[in-house]
């Protein structure tokens, strides 16, 4: 068996750097696409993809493959926004069926973020931000596509939110290896901030909502116990019997 084929077999499809090293950017196109448009995958890891990517793709000696920036960048466009569509398409011919038929708690939790953010943020601004939370991006566009969100504002946002998601995580990646000697040795924690970070759009909005809804709803005033309009009864004067 050749050596690239053994390479190929022995990958690792929960680590980045395994799956680079395996499937260069082609591996990152098929990430991208079953992460975002198939159900089924959920547990792969798009962010550290794009971001390690990004980092190998910078000139100079470093560990791992050394991979192209434009292909990279065609690459990860090209599956996150052809997999949104893919399972916003299966989402209206039978999105809800598939999630019943999951038994995947975490996919299930996913569902009822996506849900949530769909009801509070309203369809533009969820599809956006539903980009930056795992799990919740795989779920979100079948889900909208069974909600019956319209295709041209599906198609609108999801293509915003992928560019953004794609783009500036892959650059970010280029743009430190590029500045910062030796970067890759530390790629774990690097990999882990990018991915709080990523999170950061989401923990905003929700902080704002959060104030907004504390400005709009002031506290009750509890009423004080005595007469039936919640007033202290009056005390009888001197010679009136009580």
């Amino acid at each position: 068996m050749p050596a690239q084929s053994a390479a190929a077999l022995a990958v690792n499809p929960l680590d980045a750097s395994s799956l680079l090293s395996a499937f260069g950017a082609l591996g990152v196109a098929v990430v991208m696409f079953a992460e975002t448009g198939l159900l089924i995958g959920f547990f792969l890891p798009g962010d550290s993809l794009l971001f390690t990517a990004g980092l190998l793709a910078r000139s100079g000696a470093h560990s791992g493959p050394h991979l192209d920036l434009v292909q990279v960048l065609a690459a990860s466009v090209a599956g996150a926004l052809g997999g949104a569509q893919v399972g916003y398409v299966l989402g209206r011919r039978g999105g809800r069926t598939l999630l019943t038929r999951s038994r995947s708690r975490k996919l299930h939790e996913g569902a009822e973020r996506a849900e949530e953010l769909l009801g509070r943020y309203g369809h533009a601004r969820a599809i956006v931000l539903a980009r930056f939370v795992p799990v919740v991006r795989t779920v979100l566009n079948p889900l909208a596509g069974a909600l019956g969100v319209a295709p041209r504002t599906f198609t609108l946002w999801q293509v915003t939110g992928g560019l953004v998601w794609t783009v500036g995580l892959v650059l970010a990646g280029y743009g430190l290896g590029s500045a910062v000697p030796h970067v890759d040795h530390y790629l774990l924690p690097v990999v882990g901030a990018v991915v709080a970070l990523s999170l950061l759009p989401v923990a905003l909005e929700l902080l704002r909502n959060r104030r907004r809804r504390a400005a709009v709803t002031p506290g009750a005033r509890p009423e004080e116990p005595g007469s039936p309009e919640g007033r202290p009864a009056p005390a009888p004067s001197a010679g009136q019997e009580p």
